[in-house]
């Protein structure tokens, strides 16, 4: 009860700070998921053994939003020239390579004043690794929000992890009877696992064939209003419609979506049993920590960001 109750706050929030919040609070909100998400990191290291530089982390973390949401705000204004060219935009005008060259540098230097010095350098790995596990991958949310029509592809997105994550769930439980990874989570299983493949990749069938209805319906409910962000824009109060993408590409999107946020799933799991805890915290009810609910967006978020530059941009373009 714990668990749907917690599922039904949270869900309405999320979505309502995806398509309404302006880019600073977004950027705020998703920033304090962010260092939620690293205290319960941090927090399973040193139930490992290690000592993470936690100040320093949380100070790379802030580095790293401040460049998203900078991002974020130029893609927002600037005429782009193509999904490449605001790619290379994000990734090399904002700094992140230059921010991914120098936090490593700095944590080893650190590791130095640790004792003993056998810790110094598996305490810079681990204090290192919450920026790509975390920053890098929530701070994609701060650059898909001012897109046109980001937030619905994030949304889109995000449920195709949860109805994966439910199908997964349900079918393991029932019919669930060879191990996928006992070693990591003996509760996983592979007929769990392939329901949740399967699962994913209907209900992304079903939203991509009903993409128009569901914008038509966001903009009733005034959620989805007209693009004026980068990479497509429509022209100003006329109707708009999406393009359907094709069938196969909406599948191989859906498995490759799936197949990352289960393999989130599984690291988070290896994390926790190696540290030897149940939960990464315990803020939500019924739910664990904030990693625990978080754990398979990491990894689908790059994947999303992957595809959304390869082309499926394109399906997220309303023509009038």
């Amino acid at each position: 009860m714990k668990r749907v109750l917690t599922a039904a706050i949270l869900i309405p929030i999320v979505v309502l700070a995806l398509f309404k919040a302006p880019l600073w609070l977004f950027t705020l909100l998703v920033f304090g998921v962010a260092v939620l998400t690293a205290h319960e990191y941090f927090g399973i290291m040193k139930a490992q053994g290690y000592r993470p530089m936690a100040v320093a982390g949380y100070m790379f973390l802030a580095l790293s939003f401040t460049i998203f949401y900078t991002t974020g705000d130029l893609l927002s204004r600037i005429t782009p020239q193509g999904p490449l060219g605001e790619f290379i935009t994000m990734m090399f005008f904002a700094g992140l390579p230059l921010l991914t060259i120098l936090a490593p540098l700095l944590f080893l230097l650190l590791g130095l004043a640790h004792d003993p010095l056998s810790q110094a350098l598996p305490s810079a790995a681990m204090s290192y690794l919450v920026l790509p596990y975390v920053a890098f991958t929530l701070g994609m949310l701060v650059i898909f929000q001012p897109l046109a029509n980001g937030p619905l592809y994030v949304l889109l997105l995000m449920l195709l992890v949860w109805c994966g994550d439910i199908a997964a769930y349900y079918v393991g439980r029932a019919w669930g009877k060879h191990k996928l990874a006992p070693r990591i989570s003996p509760g996983k299983t592979w007929e769990g696992a392939i329901a949740s493949v399967l699962g994913a990749v209907v209900v992304a069938l079903l939203l991509f064939r009903f993409i128009n209805p569901i914008a038509n319906t966001l903009r009733a409910v005034h959620l989805l209003s007209a693009p004026s962000s980068v990479f497509y824009t429509s022209i100003p109060n006329t109707r708009t419609a999406f393009s359907i993408a094709p069938g196969w590409l909406v599948a191989l999107f859906a498995v490759c979506v799936n197949v990352a946020a289960q393999f989130g799933d599984l690291v988070e799991s290896a994390l926790k049993r190696g540290a030897g805890v149940k939960d990464s915290g315990t803020l939500l009810p019924g739910h664990g920590g904030v990693l625990d609910r978080i754990d398979a967006l990491l990894f689908a978020l790059p994947v999303g960001l992957i595809f959304y530059i390869a082309g499926m941009s394109r399906y997220f373009s309303a023509s009038s």
